[in-house]
């Protein structure tokens, strides 16, 4: 599967043939081995970081939130479907678009595994023509991203109703959609991903960041059994947080990446990069979210318990934010008994967790169909349940 990096040169079109020479010398500007707008953004992180008092905490902490809840589960996924790409020696992009009728319960399926890996692979595979708009819109509806880890490691009765519903949902909406939707919504840019060159060989840097996802995975699994982190890691935890953090940000500062990854690349390479893109996305998405709750004094518990009936609603609405730090909160709330099954279904379906980020950076107009189009279903579903089955699990 081909994907997109850089925009290539269009011959024949004019001005877009300029602009697009612009922005390939803007994309492309570098200051030693480090992309300029990249790097700007890692020494902002960085100030943040080392700032001193509660912002520093609380960045430092997020980091090692960001890469141990999300970032490390994110480079099992991906290595687990690349490595079985290379080990069986089979492309998912070319087994999406030969499947033709079962293309959509396919993409289906990949949205629902738990995390955001499979998810991210149908939308690469859109932006590469090897699925249609229907595969994109059932994997992501089917999609419940890094929170189903959460759901399925403390409340398995619950995971055992929402996986399966959402997988079915998924299917439904991706052939509804291909039944009414024939357009063609892929940008020139995020049509060319077969001119994408190769990232290149496998690098130290692979191996270190792999070196350092083992033991962050460890952390998240024990995590998702509830495990007390800093009395079980000590230092330990931070320390593989930070680093993980740390080697993914030069990856991706270093990294010519605006999506995803050449399938001839190494699957150690291809995790490293690609995990690291959505990584950046992730830490932004944590950073804004928790600054706001942090500082000012937002309780979402507070306010889910007094809403009633748009409750389902609200986390319908809250799935429609990129990344999986405000899923897996929903989740929590409702391992806590905090709101009800319905709303947890409906946030289920209406997010898309990280795949929404690689969706936006390669079509924004097919990252807001999909994600709009997904709120019908979850909405219909959420006040079933909300209306018919109150009480349910």
């Amino acid at each position: 599967m081909k994907m997109v990096q850089s925009p290539d040169i269009l011959p024949g079109r004019g001005g877009l043939e300029r602009n697009t020479t612009a922005k390939i010398a803007t994309a492309t500007a570098r200051i030693g081995p480090f992309r300029t707008r990249r790097l700007a953004v890692v020494l902002a992180l960085l100030v943040l970081a080392v700032f001193p008092g509660e912002l520093g905490a609380i960045t430092r902490g997020l980091m090692t939130d960001a890469y141990v809840q999300v970032s490390s589960f994110v480079a099992a996924t991906l290595l687990l479907f690349y490595g079985a790409e290379r080990v069986f020696r089979f492309d998912i992009g070319n087994v999406l678009r030969n499947a033709r009728g079962a293309q959509v319960p396919i993409a289906a399926l990949l949205g629902a595994t738990p995390g955001c890996g499979g998810a991210v692979v149908v939308v690469a595979a859109y932006s590469s023509g090897n699925v249609g708009f229907g595969a994109v819109v059932a994997a992501l509806t089917a999609t419940m991203g890094d929170a189903a880890f959460l759901l399925i490691a403390t409340r398995p009765d619950a995971a055992a109703v929402v996986l399966p519903l959402s997988f079915g949902v998924g299917i439904l909406s991706g052939w509804v959609i291909d039944w009414f939707v024939r357009t063609d919504f892929r940008t020139p840019e995020s049509s060319t991903c077969d001119l994408a060159p190769l990232i290149g060989k496998l690098r130290a840097r692979d191996i270190a960041y792999l070196a350092v996802a083992l033991p962050g995975l460890v952390m998240g699994v024990s995590q998702l059994l509830q495990i007390d982190l800093e009395a079980t890691y000590g230092m330990v935890l931070p320390v593989i947080g930070l680093a993980g953090t740390a080697i993914g940000l030069f990856v991706w500062s270093t990294s010519a990446l605006t999506a995803m990854t050449h399938a001839a690349d190494h699957p150690l390479t291809r995790m490293a990069e690609e995990t690291s893109f959505i990584s950046i996305w992730v830490i932004g998405a944590y950073l804004a979210y928790d600054y706001v709750v942090v500082f000012t004094g937002l309780d979402l518990a507070a306010l889910f318990s007094s809403i009633g009936i748009l409750l389902p609603l609200i986390a319908i609405a809250i799935g429609f934010i990129p990344g999986c730090g405000p899923q897996v909160l929903v989740t929590t709330l409702y391992i806590n008994g905090l709101i009800p099954f319905a709303a947890l279904i409906g946030n289920a379906i209406s997010n898309d967790g990280d795949a929404l980020f690689p969706a936006i950076a390669l079509n924004p107009k097919v990252a807001f169909l999909a994600t709009l189009v997904s709120a019908v279903p979850a909405v219909l579903v959420a006040y079933a349940f909300h209306f018919l089955a109150p009480g349910f699990l």
